[in-house]
């Protein structure tokens, strides 16, 4: 069965010896390897990975050619100075705000949802959050598919329709059985996509250097050539900050992280710090990489092909390999594994952020491997819809959004936590403690992405329309800690929870307790008490019951 059995209100003392369980998950929800705890705190018990491998796997992610699409797009569309402008700006702009998320994320072992939800934006708040995340896994996916699509095509002759096809099908298998899986296929495929990935770039450097030099001077299609303009920087970066949202499937990874210990310290923020905002860095190489590759060809295929990874590749290949049929060989198979190494992620990240979605809507949880289907069909249909041919407009819209949300977190986390004190010191995420809707983080990302968007519609004049999504980023980080102030941290907080994560910074095997509804048993950190069961209830649970009308907070 696909849906989990509904849960009645008995007394806990009717489950004494856990031989009635009031609901029973399906053998999806109930196998830790397909579910990978996708709507709870990821227990101690199930980390076991060390902090290498956890960061192997979180960067593992970063092959994707996307970057080299964007990169062409934006040096084509506004030339090398302001196109290398834009990109180091929208670089430091995620580094920064990437630092707070990935830590706590890897402190307290949750996803970008659950996050989420305790940094300012209350239980039902995060589901505006859940859709713009899901967005964000379900383009990136759709556009990842496109590029590989497009090297299938040039391969076999295979008809662009049913190429995204097989490249969205290939993907469903490799993410059924999530971190388990995913850990080792990034970490045995790392090497070799490292190697292909600066072998076309170190064959241009000896064969003909002085491309690079002549790169400099490359104006693309921008009026003004390869000047420095600001306002084509600030549409560049808006581009490039699209992918803002990045840290979200970084932070996927990241909640899979061993505990701190003063033994592991070191290797422990360098794992954070580099798998976490690190992701950028390479990012930003691979987005300045392929405007270098899109100005390499351009002359040869023209604007309209110059943006395409295979295009690009191809010619960098053909300068080692003299044989045509070897180098496209050779590209083909970069791309494939670069596109397959991304997809996998996106696929994953896309199925929690709709699980999470899904469960606080409709109280129905039948399985994180169910939503990725729902992910992955999204995403197919976009492919088939081209989008690959509006890709500036769709991610220069769509970062107006997401940095609107990621801007009101990073200002809960920095601000509202240490600063103003006003958001607790620790990240809550369970139903029974939070409010509905905490005005603080939803307020200040309607507000932000409202009027950053009608600036990108050049509602306020060409200045804010080019700088959109940084107003975006102003607004949500200034009117976080106002709202807070205002509301006195009112909203955070609806009951509260004695022992919140204070089992945490305990060593060894955490208790296990008994989900009175279950009647499965959880880490400490994952359960809380329900006077509608009158007995302890894990996360999960309390987040499918649709009887209780929040009786735990009736008092809020």
């Amino acid at each position: 069965m696909l849906e989990e059995t509904e849960a009645t209100p008995v007394a806990a003392t009717a489950l004494s010896t856990a031989d009635q369980p009031k609901r029973r998950f399906n053998l999806l929800v109930n196998n830790p390897v397909l579910e990978d705890y996708s709507l709870r705190y990821a227990p101690r018990s199930f980390r076991k990975w060390g902090t290498l491998a956890v960061a192997s796997a979180a960067l593992g992610g970063i092959a994707y050619l996307a970057d080299f699409a964007i990169g062409a797009d934006i040096i084509i569309a506004h030339g090398f100075s302001n196109a290398v402008a834009a990109i180091l700006l929208a670089a430091v702009v995620i580094f920064l705000t990437g630092i707070p998320i990935a830590y706590y994320s890897a402190r307290y072992n949750i996803d970008m949802d659950l996050l989420t939800r305790g940094a300012g934006f209350g239980y039902l708040g995060s589901t505006l959050t859940s859709l713009i995340y899901a967005s964000f896994t379900f383009i990136f996916f759709a556009l990842e598919g496109s590029i590989m699509a497009q090297a299938l095509h040039l391969y076999t002759g295979l008809p662009l329709p049913w190429a995204y096809l097989v490249c969205a099908l290939l993907i469903i298998p490799l993410v059924v059985f999530g971190m388990t899986l995913l850990a080792k296929l990034q970490t045995w495929t790392q090497p070799l996509w490292l190697v292909l990935y600066v072998l076309p770039f170190l064959a241009i450097l000896w064969k003909d250097p002085g491309a690079f030099a002549a790169w400099t001077h490359f104006g693309g299609l921008s009026p003004t050539g390869a000047s420095l303009v600001p306002l084509e920087v600030g549409a560049g970066a808006g581009v490039a900050l699209s992918l803002i949202a990045q840290i979200g499937e970084q932070a996927d990874y990241l909640r899979f992280m061993p505990d701190k210990t003063r033994e592991n310290s070191g290797r422990w923020w360098l794992a954070v710090l580099s798998a976490g905002p690190g992701w950028v860095i390479l990012g930003a190489l691979k987005q300045l990489a392929g405007a270098f590759l899109a100005f390499y060809i351009f002359a040869e295929v023209g604007a309209q092909l110059a943006d395409q990874p295979i295009q690009q590749l191809l010619k960098g290949f053909s300068v080692l390999i003299p044989n045509p049929w070897l180098a496209l060989t050779v590209a083909t198979f970069f791309v494939l594994l670069s596109q397959v190494k991304i997809n996998v992620t996106n696929a994953y990240s896309g199925s929690l952020s709709w699980s999470n979605f899904f469960s606080r809507i409709l109280h129905r949880h039948p399985g994180r491997v169910v939503w990725l289907f729902l992910n992955v069909s999204i995403a197919l249909l976009l492919m088939e819809l081209n989008m690959f041919a509006f890709l500036n407009t769709i991610l220069g819209f769509y970062s107006n959004v997401a940095i609107a949300w990621i801007g009101a977190v990073v200002a809960d986390l920095v601000i509202n936590k240490p600063l103003l004190k006003l958001s607790p010191p620790y990240i809550e995420f369970k139903r029974a403690h939070l409010y509905t809707i905490n005005p603080v983080g939803f307020g200040s990302t309607l507000v932000a992405s409202v009027l950053s968007v009608l600036a990108f519609f050049g509602l306020f004049g060409p200045v804010a329309q080019a700088f959109s999504p940084f107003l975006a980023l102003v607004i949500a980080f200034v009117l976080s800690p106002l709202l807070a102030v205002l509301t006195r941290g009112k909203y955070y907080i609806a009951r509260e929870n004695a022992a919140a994560h204070t089992s945490t910074s305990s060593q060894g095997e955490l208790p296990l307790l008994q989900c009175s509804v279950c009647a499965d048993a959880y880490e400490a950190p994952d359960t809380t008490f329900c006077p509608f069961h009158e007995g302890t209830i894990c996360s999960l649970c309390c987040t499918l019951e649709k009887d209780c009308h929040d009786l735990c907070k009736a008092t809020a």
